[in-house]
């Protein structure tokens, strides 16, 4: 038996005028689940605990089975264990986004989606200017980076700047203990970087400046158990995102590399579903991770011709691959499939709330009418409350 779990991040969203009222999970072409849909089972899951921030890094540790409320720390630590960041116990490690900003607004959190090599030209006259024994950057993948705090502060506020894009910064810079530090860092990084030739190059293209780093999401290092010694299968994790990644070396996990896979619209969807069933089968894992990051980027961005986009590609290029090479394989399997939480479009931000999730499990057929889609969530009568609980479904 092969248990595949695909996290469409932020697929999942609320009905728009635009699509006459229904989401976009609802309006998109997905012929492969529907079909998963009508034979298998439908239901609702709360990703993230009440009380926590309904972040990618909470609701895909409940995902891969591990109560956030137990161990999570902070979304710095888990990217820093993707990129081998090395961490004391008591170093502090945030995320580093390369962010656009006029000194007032935050513009664009992703720097209009800046290439990996532009940024870590960036990224290493930062470290080479404004590094220092309290202070270190890591380069990370196109605007997501690190920084390792030494002797920082746990008691701080910050914000994720894809909550705040077209809003001033004001409000929303570090407060508590060590702020002036970090402010020091936002605005240093500004005066740095703002006329770079990369970033003056980007201007002329038409392009976000990536001229701001903007630190957030800090933690002390995230300790998890293996995967193997809570399941008793052997992992691999599919993903174009440190964040994901690190979840998955924090799991001891497999990590396998997608050529390709950008995490944007444009990502390597066929190569994910190749290298899945490679994992899988000649790489012998038992269970597959198969994480996509493009429909939450779209919700972001606020941009729905994207989102059904990366959903009805997420359906042909991925999941009508993995069917055809199980099929080929004739292997008894079973597929979960759910969003990691709601990234609306109208919102531009993630949402709290429950999501839809399908199972569906090749040995074991049905027959069922609920959609996967959020119509389901007032309909279905399997209910999970706790998200860490969804990978017992798959895995029993």
């Amino acid at each position: 038996m092969k248990y595949i779990f695909l996290v469409p991040d932020g697929a999942a969203d609320d009905p728009l005028p635009e699509l006459d009222g229904k989401t976009p999970l609802e309006a998109a072409r997905t012929p492969n689940l529907d079909a998963l849909a009508r034979k298998g089972q439908v239901g609702s899951v709360l990703t993230v605990p009440e009380g926590m921030y309904p972040g990618s890094d909470v609701a895909n540790m409940g995902l891969l089975g591990y109560p956030p409320a137990r161990y999570y720390t902070g979304r710095g630590p888990i990217e820093a264990a993707a990129l081998d960041v090395p961490l004391d116990a008591h170093d502090i490690a945030c995320r580093c986004s390369l962010v656009s900003t006029d000194g007032e607004t935050l513009l664009d959190y992703s720097s209009g989606h800046i290439s990996t090599e532009e940024a870590h030209v960036l990224m290493a006259l930062v470290q080479e200017k404004l590094g220092s024994r309290r202070f270190t950057f890591f380069p990370g993948v196109q605007y997501r980076h690190i920084l390792r705090w030494t002797d920082g502060s746990l008691d701080i506020k910050t914000t994720p700047p894809h909550d705040i894009q077209g809003k001033p910064i004001a409000p929303y810079l570090p407060t508590g203990e060590g702020e002036d530090a970090l402010r020091g860092l936002i605005f240093d990084s500004l005066e740095l970087l703002d006329d770079h030739p990369v970033n003056r190059r980007r201007r002329d293209q038409g392009k976000a400046a990536a001229n701001t780093c903007w630190p957030w999401g800090q933690g002390l290092p995230t300790v998890l158990p293996s995967f193997f010694s809570e399941k008793k299968l052997t992992g691999a994790v599919i993903t174009a995102v440190d964040l994901i990644r690190g979840l998955g070396r924090c799991a001891s996990m497999r990590i396998v590399d997608v050529p390709g896979a950008t995490g944007y619209i444009d990502t390597n969807y066929r190569g994910k579903a190749e290298y899945g069933l490679n994992a899988l089968f000649e790489g012998g894992a038992d269970f597959l991770f198969l994480h996509i990051e493009s429909p939450d980027e779209s919700g972001h961005e606020g941009n729905l011709d994207h989102k059904l986009r990366s959903i009805e590609d997420i359906d042909r290029l991925v999941v009508g691959p993995l069917l055809a090479g199980l099929a080929e394989r004739k292997q008894p399997f079973k597929l979960l499939v759910a969003p990691d939480h709601a990234t609306p479009i109208a919102l531009k931000t993630h949402r709290s709330g429950p999501v839809p999730f399908l199972l569906y499990d090749s040995r074991n057929e049905g027959s069922s009418t609920l959609p996967f889609d959020e119509r389901a969530l007032e309909e279905t009568r399997l209910i999970v409350e706790e998200g860490h609980r969804l990978i017992d479904l798959l895995l029993k």
